[in-house]
């Protein structure tokens, strides 16, 4: 049985990387979502294997020390989170394509380390502006947490030429396209055989 590969998808927040990847999921293209270890608390609404593996911070450190993770991140004093290497072979060996809804960095770090067998996917707001009227809009964060965000986007976009394909998302249903497309394309030269096997 053939491996999977892996699909990933970065952008900065409030781009719209989790709705395309939500979308995603929903069509033919022999998809399994990588579920990412966290380290911070678990909201009501979410459950343990099924939104994130949550850990404690002890727990989270020490499979750092074992190596276990493929990348992770401290992204705030003692939250971390990060991409379990069992989770994604346990995924691949079913025969699944991983696919990744990722930092920025992590998706890079990701793409490093599996090469070709990765796709690795930017997706990018229209504008910093345009990015900072939809994190308003969502609500869900005060105005200087929204800049911070906006801070970070402006230097997580300067990470978009390491990715193979750059899709711009001003257009809901075009971006789900272009993300279809991609993936199809990916996995159909995944499979043709090559001279030497």
């Amino acid at each position: 049985m053939n491996q999977g590969k892996l699909i990933i998808f970065s952008a900065p927040s409030g781009a719209g990387k989790t709705t395309i990847v939500r979308h995603l999921l929903t069509q033919d293209l022999n998809l399994e979502f990588s579920i990412s270890a966290t380290s911070r608390a678990k909201r009501h609404t979410e459950t343990d294997g099924k939104d994130y593996y949550f850990l404690s911070e002890e727990e989270f450190r020490s499979k750092i020390d074992n190596n276990e993770f493929l990348e992770w991140e401290e992204v705030y004093p003692g939250t971390y989170y990060g991409t379990l290497k069992s989770e994604v072979e346990r995924i691949r060996e079913s025969g699944k394509n991983v696919l990744f809804d990722i930092d920025v960095v992590g998706g890079c770090n990701i793409k490093k380390y599996y090469g070709d067998e990765a796709l690795a996917v930017f997706v990018q707001p229209p504008s910093v502006d345009e990015l900072r009227k939809r994190l308003v809009f969502r609500s869900t964060d005060a105005m200087e947490v929204i800049e911070k965000r906006v801070a970070k986007a402006e230097f997580e976009l300067t990470f978009a030429p390491q990715f193979d394909c750059i899709i711009v998302n001003d257009d809901l249903a075009k971006a789900f396209e272009e993300a279809e497309c991609c993936i199809r394309a990916f996995i159909a030269s995944c499979q043709t055989p090559s001279a030497n096997s």
